[in-house]
């Protein structure tokens, strides 16, 4: 199975690194020297790491054969993907791949069915799970432990204890309702303005 790692970034010095923007939980294992990474597009790979390092918070890498400048800048915006065994799990128990997410049934505790997680969006503060609704609609519920109470991988489910507005529609009403007194209130203050 094949997940991207990694997305090369723009060239570093002089010397051919470049930085990279980190796709994994697992940078050392996946990102180390001497792994050999496929890229996206496959015309630019294969692409050995020669040297790894962190500099101002950010990884840097140099690939075999890469060695100034104009070369790194030719692999910007690269893609760089893993070779991983589907049944390889992480390290930490309460942490999963992507792969092993995408497909999940997403149920209430009480089994009510809400969907299928069909992405998974990783941002900076929290993942979210993408999820399509029976009827086509997408929702996203944060992959947090307050939200997501249950992940079993043999079941193919996710047990999600939403909060009110999350799945469904009282949110929007509510916001709605707020909506037009607020717009009331701004007109008021529009026409004392004027006055």
């Amino acid at each position: 199975m094949q997940l991207v790692v990694a997305r090369i970034g723009r060239a570093h010095g002089i010397k051919g690194e470049v930085t990279v923007e980190v796709r994994t939980d697992e940078p050392e294992l996946r990102l180390g020297p001497g792994a050999v990474l496929l890229t996206d597009p496959a015309s630019a790979g294969p692409l050995t790491i020669e040297t790894g390092r962190v500099h101002s918070g950010r990884l840097l890498l140099r690939f075999e054969g890469v060695r100034d400048r104009n070369a790194a800048e030719a692999l910007r915006n690269i893609l760089l993907i893993a070779e991983v065994d589907p049944t390889e799990m992480p390290e930490e128990e309460d942490e999963y791949y992507d792969h092993q997410l995408i497909d999940l049934d997403v149920v209430l505790a009480d089994g009510t069915e809400i969907g299928v997680i069909t992405e998974i969006s990783h941002l900076p503060s929290q993942d979210l799970f993408i999820v399509e609704r029976p009827d086509g609609t997408e929702l996203m519920i944060p992959f947090v432990e307050e939200i997501v109470t249950e992940i079993d991988l043999e079941e193919q489910r996710a047990v999600i204890d939403p909060p009110p507005g999350l799945i469904d529609d009282r949110a929007e009403i509510v916001s709605s309702r707020d909506d037009g007194e607020q717009s009331g209130d701004e007109a008021g203050e529009a026409g004392e303005e004027q006055a």
